[in-house]
């Protein structure tokens, strides 16, 4: 099945797809899923997992809507299911105030367990835009984020762009620390 069929965007609603998609091995999963459908065998030797835990996180996103069947065929009398995701996109909805940024907790791990050695882009800058310009950069780097995205290619290797352009906690003092 061509991304080509899928939904733009699969909204998290409920606790139990936010359940799914909160757990580093399911996003890692999903990442497998982004561009081609896959096997348990499969989906097990790209992200360096037992095929019984594979089978148990791929069920757990099934569940949650967030990936499907999209394909079967017998193998030595063996039923074997292609997943895919759901949808092209995945939007979490925003953490309620304390809360963690799932999606960023994730490309952090995936930062950190990426080869130190290997080419990467990090970067973080301190900027001070007027509410016209924070639109625009906001704008401009998801444009960008899509360009590339239309033009990611299945054989080859991944790569992952990550960004989050926000607006700091004041770091007002409050009575027990800083805010």
């Amino acid at each position: 099945m061509p991304t080509d069929d899928l939904p733009e965007t699969f909204h998290v609603t409920t606790d139990e797809q936010l359940r799914a998609v909160s757990n580093l091995a399911r996003h890692r999963i999903m990442a497998v899923l982004r561009f081609e459908p896959a096997t348990i065998t499969q989906i097990a030797e790209r992200v360096g997992m037992a095929k019984g835990s594979s089978s148990y996180h791929v069920r757990l996103l099934e569940r949650a809507g967030l990936v499907k069947v999209v394909r079967t065929r017998k193998v030595r009398g063996v039923t074997e299911r292609y997943y895919a995701m759901a949808a092209r996109s995945i939007v979490l909805p925003e953490p309620g105030e304390g809360g963690p940024d799932v999606l960023m907790r994730h490309a952090v791990a995936d930062l950190e367990a990426s080869p130190a050695d290997g080419e990467r882009h990090v970067r973080m800058a301190h900027l001070r835009l007027t509410d016209e310009q924070f639109a625009e950069l906001g704008t401009r780097l998801q444009a960008l984020a899509d360009e590339y995205r239309e033009l990611s290619d299945p054989s080859l290797p991944d790569t992952s762009l990550v960004f989050a352009l926000f607006h700091p906690a004041s770091g007002k003092q409050t009575e027990g620390g800083t805010k």
